[in-house]
């Protein structure tokens, strides 16, 4: 798989400038000779394991009647599936196939830490998920079989949605465009634009590449968290230069004027904003699966730069999220699962390649602080190496 962006004759910025977060565009043959890097029977065993988040979409012919399922399911539940009209959701697949890991690459267009993940759906001639809108972007690959798309429309919150089914439909969504999906072929489509893809084979697996895009609320709430866990109780509201007035119960607008300080001088002090940005933007998608690797296991610096020495590799592991950013002194907070490091400017190049190719070799890490760095990320299991 080369480094090509799946554009077609299109290049990244005419793209970012006509259609990213604008409107839909159907790219024929994407992925030209497309090899599905996850079949249907590896999409069936990762659907049964219990770390692995996965659902089962059913509905009948007539698509009054909707069921939905979460996994782990078993060998047993899969091989009981209707003939037709179900839809296999396996999301996060990225994190667990590395093939899967590496096609996102094509993806890097879009900056690294807006990549959510890559969703894989399995559906039986008839399966889908109904009418529906999402908050984010999405590149839709279709992998094997054909899959209808059609889209029409911008929704949100407050448009009109069945209160029956235990998936979200929109009952008043009108296509506007209908087409069928190739393998190789891929559809973009915006935040809030309906859409709806109805298998047309037996066999339709479809890729789904999601981003991060977090609510105004969620920014303001997480921040706000953020600050308060690291301010003392001892900072509080204060007036000393109070003054008489007549009606005791008026909130003045000093009073206002005083909290709309306090709020700007927290966004406003240097690297406080950046850095709990950084964090949440790489905060693992499944925390719970993040665990360090056993002490038996984690290189010296000395045996991290033999290891590379000798021509190994240490590759990013696939289910975690790095992204950096270069302070005003020129130095760098690295970003890796929601912590951050400072890391010197001497290791730009390092850093570069660290977060922006598969894995690092020798030419990439050479100075002490490199493999001390790689040793760290080793032990947070971060990164691995070649058995």
């Amino acid at each position: 798989m080369n480094d090509i962006a799946p554009l077609g004759d299109m290049s990244a910025e005419e793209f970012l400038r006509d259609y990213w977060q604008k409107k839909p565009l159907l790219i024929r043959n994407a992925f030209p000779d497309f090899e599905p890097p996850v079949d249907a029977d590896t999409l069936a065993g990762l659907a049964c394991e219990a770390m692995v988040e996965s659902r089962l979409i059913s509905q009948d012919a007539s698509g009054e009647q909707w069921q939905l399922q979460h996994g782990p399911f078993s060998e047993e539940d899969l091989s009981k599936l209707p003939a037709s009209h179900w839809t296999l959701l396996v999301q996060a697949v990225d994190h667990w196939v590395p093939d899967a890991n590496a096609l996102l690459e094509r993806f890097r267009f879009i900056p690294s830490w807006r990549i959510d993940d890559l969703m894989i759906s399995y559906a039986a001639q008839g399966g889908g998920v109904g009418p529906h809108y999402d908050n984010y972007d999405v590149f839709l690959i279709q992998a094997s079989g054909q899959r209808r798309w059609e889209y029409g429309g911008i929704y949100g919150e407050d448009s009109p949605r069945r209160d029956d089914t235990p998936v979200m439909i929109l009952p008043e969504w009108q296509a506007q465009e209908s087409f069928v999906l190739n393998p190789g072929d891929m559809l973009y489509l915006p935040p809030r634009v309906g859409h709806n893809g109805v298998a047309e084979s037996d066999d339709c697996m479809t890729y789904s590449v999601g981003f991060r895009a977090p609510s105004h609320a969620d920014l303001l709430r997480q921040f706000t968290d953020h600050l308060g866990e690291h301010l003392k109780s001892e900072i509080r509201y204060s007036d000393a230069d109070l003054t008489p007035q007549d009606s005791p119960s008026e909130i003045r607008n000093e009073a206002f004027d005083k909290v709309r300080q306090i709020m700007l001088d927290y966004i406003n002090e240097p690297g406080v904003l950046e850095d709990w940005f950084g964090q949440y933007m790489t905060e693992p998608k499944y925390p719970e699966n993040s665990m360090p690797l056993p002490e038996s296991e984690q290189l010296s610096i000395a045996e991290m730069e033999g290891y590379l020495m000798s021509g190994g590799l240490v590759y990013r592991n696939e289910g975690v999220r790095f992204a950096y950013r270069i302070r005003d002194d020129k130095s760098i907070m690295l970003f890796v699962d929601g912590k951050a490091c400072e890391v010197s400017a001497r290791q730009m190049s390092f850093i570069k390649a660290l977060t922006d190719q598969p894995a690092v070799s020798i030419k990439d890490a050479s100075t002490a602080e490199a493999f001390a760095t790689l040793c760290a990320l080793q032990a947070a299991d971060a990164v691995y190496i070649e058995e």
